[in-house]
């Protein structure tokens, strides 16, 4: 009698939470419900990226024509990169209490294009603005040097570069705006191994664009309270099996990027799909199990979400000024899986595979 009195409770229980489930709404989804049913969709490239500078010396940039061809045939419209804006810069510089360490290590000082222009960032960002509002289809090579110093005063170098680029090896001197200190400046970051000077850049100015977009975002950063324990903690969650082949993998594509077949053969294997689920067990998954008391590994995840969740937002706010365009984005390839991610929560964008030019 027991056991059928006990087999009739948990039937009915069974019914009601399946009838409390059948009842709750879906959670929505903004992903699936993707428009305009009509018009030429927003297409979204994210390539996940080593970072260059830390690629060994055998490394030659003319390696990458093949990758620049490739992207160059796809037409982007937008190319958004991993770097921090002049305005969020010199927001930051207000606050030096909390950003010292991240403005030392990612914004750009434009001291020396205000000492040449008289403009502080917010001045020159809307001169920048301006100018490209009635940008004409053919500018002057006096134009483009002006538009160049206007863009390093409002903090923007890599734009900024794109413009110099696209001047005529001879109009590549002083003048509207440009001093002999920024034309060196200019001159010097042509040579500099980075994704900013090597790929976006010189993709930007070969398809025709006037200015790349930077989408990076650290206003998440805080110091720690105990850096040297939370480092330490982090440290020993990272320590682990998916990390020992990601590093040993890293290695070995990175002593093979000594040749343009090398180079295709690192980027196809950092934007390789599988990629995403050995990043997590080795990284933020490993983060979140760590068991310090203060759990350090939590906060760090918190803040790596909140990082790309705002660099997500910034691409999509890039992108909404050009409706129907495709827009890559050029970042470290950790960051890859998160923002296909995220981006792919819009109504309006529609994410491409890296493979498609990386064949």
């Amino acid at each position: 009698m027991l056991q059928r009195v006990t087999g009739l409770l948990v039937a009915t229980m069974l019914c009601a939470a399946g009838a409390q489930a059948q009842g709750s709404p879906a959670i929505f989804d903004p992903g699936k419900l993707k428009g305009p049913a009509k018009g030429t969709p927003n297409e979204v490239m994210v390539l996940g990226t080593s970072h260059l500078k830390y690629l060994p010396a055998s490394f030659k940039p003319e390696n990458l024509q093949a990758l620049l061809a490739n992207l160059a045939a796809w037409k982007p419209r937008i190319i958004a990169i991993e770097r921090l804006s002049g305005p969020q810069c010199a927001w930051m510089r207000q606050y030096p209490q909390r950003y010292e360490d991240t403005i030392k290590s990612y914004c750009w000082d434009p001291a020396a294009a205000r000492a040449a222009t008289g403009l502080d960032v917010p001045a020159a960002t809307a001169q920048a603005e301006r100018l490209l509002a009635s940008w004409p289809a053919n500018p002057t090579p006096a134009q483009r040097r002006h538009l160049a110093a206007v863009f390093l005063a409002g903090g923007e170098p890599v734009s900024a570069l794109v413009q110099w680029l696209r001047l005529p090896h001879a109009e590549r001197r002083a003048g509207d705006g440009l001093d002999a200190a920024l034309v060196a400046l200019l001159n010097g970051r042509m040579g500099e191994r980075s994704e900013d000077a090597l790929i976006a850049a010189p993709l930007a100015a070969r398809v025709g664009l006037e200015r790349v977009i930077p989408m990076d975002d650290h206003t998440a950063d805080a110091p720690d309270a105990d850096p040297k324990a939370s480092g330490a903690a982090i440290s020993k969650a990272w320590d682990n099996p998916a990390t020992a082949k990601r590093l040993a993998n890293g290695k070995r594509l990175d002593e093979g990027a000594s040749t343009p077949e090398g180079v295709m053969a690192l980027y196809r294997a950092d934007n390789d799909p599988s990629e995403a689920k050995l990043l997590f067990d080795s990284d933020m998954g490993a983060a979140l199990e760590e068991p310090s008391p203060q759990q350090f590994g939590r906060g760090y995840v918190g803040y790596w979400e909140t990082r790309n969740l705002r660099m997500a937002a910034n691409i999509r706010e890039a992108i909404g000024f050009l409706p129907g365009s495709r827009t890559l984005v050029i970042v470290g390839a950790s960051h890859k899986p998160y923002l296909e991610a995220y981006l792919d929560q819009m109504h309006d964008v529609r994410i491409v595979p890296s493979q498609q030019v990386l064949r």
